[in-house]
């Protein structure tokens, strides 16, 4: 068998982006805090980078340097006249440990609040390290997914702790009578029977715990006639045990808070600001707290080497200076690139959506999408998608989502907007009648009448970006006089 070696030619066309690009398209993506995190990274990470010191003016001069105590101090006319506790330090030795008093977050996870509750009942170590475990495999709602064989398998191999699913049961009826209530169960309707049981009997608890118990599935469907004829009860004593499910904690888990850093992310911040002056005349700013930033002079190529150094240690302290300088400069380009884009970015949305910003009346949303964005600021669609992303704006009518201005044409050559079909979709289903909810085509047509012409398919994409659920989950029963 012979072999040959051959060459062959080919052509591709390839986009390779620079790592200043590469840097500018992962800050442009950060929210506000995010980037104003980064910053601080590099300022600890680049040697060459510094914070430009504002330069203090005359007014500061004369700085308000005086403490609480001496201004307290200064109340009183004369030295005789102040107390004699004002003028003693703390009522201490010098040498004592003084501890100022701070202000900390005392709120406990689901998991420890748990084994609060554990560690002030009589269990042994057996049973606490069951239930740690136990614990460890409940989910952010309080539910227990696993079960107690698969539960019993993972402690007898992990924990080295000989164990069978009936003593995990046991322990796991432990956890189910802490607070909050629901806790430990398996899914929805055990959970909500765990918070029935500790009701006191009562004609609306005992109708709910039929429900729940024998009839799950057609109370989730919302078949209440049914239901009615089944319990053979009327309805206002199944509105009342409906009334009663409904005020029931279906995530139970979710009362505590799970961590600080979860709260921090749920936390809204705006990066961006929209001000009205007294002419009309909008006016855009950013919010975050970035500082100006320089390369520092230490690593100028100005600066002079050490004499002492030899020729090969300078070449390679001139390559340390300048690679540090080039890192810092770039830095600080690409987050000057990262701010200019934002502000043409939301001056541009603020000028299409003018009339929105002057009113805050979401009905007088234009239709926009990045296109026409990218008309006015000359970007990439995507540089556009990334600078919207996850990025909000303080406007005088309230803080929105950057995502929130864009809307779709739902209807070619038309001016309407999704927002303005999904108000008229909201108060069209308010004003229904909820014992016979309407149908998505009963909608339709009436949304025609208003003069959205829309097909039924999307009345139903607009209703489920709304969250609200088909007529069959919207239908309640009204209790009979």
């Amino acid at each position: 068998m012979s072999t040959s070696l051959h060459q062959q030619q080919d052509l591709r066309q390839q986009q390779r982006l620079k790592p200043m690009q590469v840097q500018f398209v992962k800050m442009l993506e950060m929210t506000g805090p995010e980037i104003e995190g980064e910053v601080s990274r590099a300022l600890e990470d680049m040697p060459a980078l510094e914070v430009v010191e504002t330069p203090r003016s005359a007014d500061d001069a004369d700085t308000f340097n005086e403490t609480s105590e001496q201004v307290q101090l200064a109340d009183y006319g004369h030295d005789d006249e102040i107390p004699s506790y004002m003028l003693e330090a703390r009522n201490r030795s010098v040498n004592d440990t003084y501890y100022t008093p701070v202000a900390v977050n005392d709120d406990l996870t689901l998991g420890e609040e748990l084994l609060r509750q554990l560690n002030e009942m009589s269990l042994t170590p057996r049973q606490l390290s069951i239930a740690n475990y136990i614990i460890g495999n409940l989910d952010s709602n309080g539910y227990l997914k696993r079960s107690p064989e698969a539960i019993a398998d993972d402690i007898t191999f992990s924990e080295s702790v000989e164990t069978d699913p009936a003593e995990v049961r046991q322990v796991l009826d432990i956890i189910r009578t802490l607070d909050p209530a629901g806790v430990g169960a398996a899914d929805l309707r055990d959970c909500l029977l765990l918070q029935l049981n500790r009701r006191k009997p009562s004609v609306e608890v005992i109708t709910a715990r039929e429900i729940l118990t024998h009839y799950f599935d057609l109370f989730s469907k919302k078949h209440f006639d049914r239901l009615a004829d089944m319990l053979g009860i009327d309805n206002e004593r199944l509105n009342d045990a409906i009334e009663l499910i409904s005020h029931l904690n279906p995530k139970p888990g979710n009362q505590l808070n799970d961590s600080a850093i979860e709260y921090t992310g749920r936390q809204i911040i705006p990066e961006l600001q929209v001000d009205i002056d007294n002419d009309n005349t909008l006016t855009v700013s950013l919010l975050n707290n970035i500082p100006e930033l320089a390369v520092s002079q230490s690593f100028s190529l100005d600066s002079s080497l050490a004499d002492s150094l030899t020729p090969r240690e300078r070449a390679e302290t001139a390559t340390f200076i300048r690679t540090r300088r080039d890192e810092a400069q770039a830095f600080i380009k690409t987050l000057q690139m990262r701010q200019s884009t934002l502000l043409n970015v939301m001056t541009a949305i603020a000028s299409l959506q003018r009339d929105f910003f002057l009113t805050g009346d979401e009905t007088q949303l234009k239709p926009m999408i990045l296109k026409d964005v990218a008309a006015l600021t000359g970007y990439d669609l995507s540089v556009i998608s990334r600078a919207t992303a996850s990025k909000y704006v303080m406007a005088p009518s309230g803080i929105y989502p950057l995502k929130f201005f864009f809307n779709e044409r739902p209807i070619a050559n038309d001016d309407i907007t999704s927002h303005q079909i999904m108000n008229a979709l909201k108060g069209v289903i308010a004003n229904e009648n909820k014992r016979s909810p309407l149908s998505d085509d009963t909608i339709a047509s009436m949304l025609s009448e208003q003069g959205f012409n829309i097909a039924r398919r999307t009345v139903a994409k607009y209703r489920e970006r709304l969250g609200i659920p088909v007529a069959r989950l919207r239908k309640t029963i009204q209790s009979t006089q």
